[in-house]
């Protein structure tokens, strides 16, 4: 049988040459040694974030263009692009006025008000 106190010595000695090899130890606090000059884990970055960025412009775009033209104007414009075909479809089909749109749109003429 092996004795636990070696296997615990060599778990223990191995760990120190490891942190060795990655440049710790040995030194003395306040000094620029081998450990000062490793880079600094990646941190791994959301991309919902982002997303919702995205999305929350091109709703805000939409309610902005909804505003401008008016609904009438730019529920025609949405047809002419729902009656092409291929990318002028798809295009209609995002560019539809959803609720939250006319709400962006009705918030937009609210503060127009407001400031004339």
């Amino acid at each position: 049988m092996a004795d636990s106190n070696m296997t615990e010595f060599y778990r223990r000695v191995s760990r120190i040459q490891k942190m060795r090899a990655k440049g710790y130890g040995f030194e003395a606090e306040g000094t620029l040694g081998r450990s000062s000059m490793q880079r600094p884990a990646a941190r791994r970055r959301s991309i919902l974030g982002p997303i919702v960025f995205v999305l929350a412009c091109v709703f805000l775009m939409k309610g902005l263009m909804y505003h401008e033209v008016g609904a009438q104007s730019y529920e025609d414009r949405v047809a002419s692009l729902m009656a092409g075909d291929g990318i002028d479809h798809v295009g209609g089909l995002v560019m539809q006025a959803d609720p939250l749109t006319v709400f962006i749109a009705g918030k937009l003429d609210e503060l127009q008000l407001r400031l004339k």
